[in-house]
């Protein structure tokens, strides 16, 4: 027995000591680069251009195929996104620095059936800095280790609310819309601030999985997806069971769905004779704070 016993402490502190190794090497960029406090403090989201009128008036904008967002303060997002957001996916968010040891832990007992173990900061951290998850399990968990850091390193630079909203700027909603004022807008032709609680659950149910959830293709898993997050949002006392019982009977009203197209609009010409000065423009300047090309 006692053998049996020091064979298992020997066994711990072995894999101890290589988990902390481990880290160190990711830690000091042996696996990767990390990204510089520079970087963390200044995180850059691929955001839209917008042009604007005399007046003041949009008049379109440019992006690319992930860059149609438009940046939204944590102040102009509805409490009702806030709350069914850490509700589903992450109920320690204001509890914990980055890394959520109990679910971890749950994953790891459970095998992931009752979810993962990443908080929303850790879900930021891979939507900004890791890319795409990897396929490769010794990848995935070097990715893992990664987005560990980063998490830890995000919370110590930002507030809970800066966080919150720049995930909600930066993740994607179905139909290829990209933030949450785009989301807002094409679901429902509103702004973030005017959401109602039902369509705050919409739009938060989208982003565990866009395609499956997406309202408009799927609305059966959708509108269970939704009352997921409304049973989520009661059980957290955010909302009343009544409430969340009258809001579950109710279909998804999505009758103001409407994809934003950019290319349409005001002075379509004058805005593409416009796309090719300012990318003339951006190829004879640099980024004052990084000094890389535009």
């Amino acid at each position: 027995m006692r053998k049996v016993i020091r064979i298992f402490w020997a066994l711990f502190f072995v894999g101890l000591v290589g988990l902390i190794t481990l880290i160190t090497c990711i830690a000091t960029g042996v696996f990767g680069k990390l990204p510089s406090l520079h970087e963390l403090e200044n995180p850059s989201l691929t955001l839209a251009s917008e042009v604007y009128a005399d007046d003041g008036s949009s008049m379109g904008k440019y992006y690319t195929a992930r860059g149609n967002r438009v940046h939204v303060d944590y102040k102009d997002i509805s409490p009702n996104v806030v709350h069914a957001l850490v509700s589903t996916e992450d109920e320690h968010f204001y509890e914990h620095s980055g890394i959520d040891g109990k679910a971890v832990l749950r994953a790891v007992i459970k095998l992931g059936r009752d979810g993962g173990g990443s908080t929303i900061t850790q879900q930021l951290a891979l939507n900004m800095f890791n890319g795409e998850r990897s396929r490769n399990k010794i990848g995935r968990v070097i990715q893992k280790l990664k987005e560990w850091i980063i998490a830890i390193q995000l919370e110590r630079n930002f507030t809970k609310e800066e966080i919150l909203a720049l995930y909600l700027n930066d993740v994607s909603f179905s139909d290829n819309v990209y933030g949450i004022r785009g989301a807002a807008r094409t679901f429902f032709q509103k702004e973030p601030a005017d959401l109602s609680v039902d369509e705050a659950a919409v739009l938060v149910g989208m982003v565990n999985n866009p395609s499956l959830f997406n309202p408009r293709t799927n609305p059966r898993a959708a509108t269970e997806r939704r009352n997921v997050v409304l049973n989520r949002l009661a059980s957290h006392n955010f909302i009343s069971e009544a409430e969340a019982t009258a809001l579950k009977a109710k279909p998804i009203d999505i009758r103001h769905y409407r994809k934003l197209d950019e290319n349409n609009g005001v002075a379509p010409y004058l805005r593409d004779i416009l796309r090719g000065d300012l990318k003339k423009w951006c190829k004879e300047h640099t980024n004052p704070a990084t000094g890389q090309p535009l």
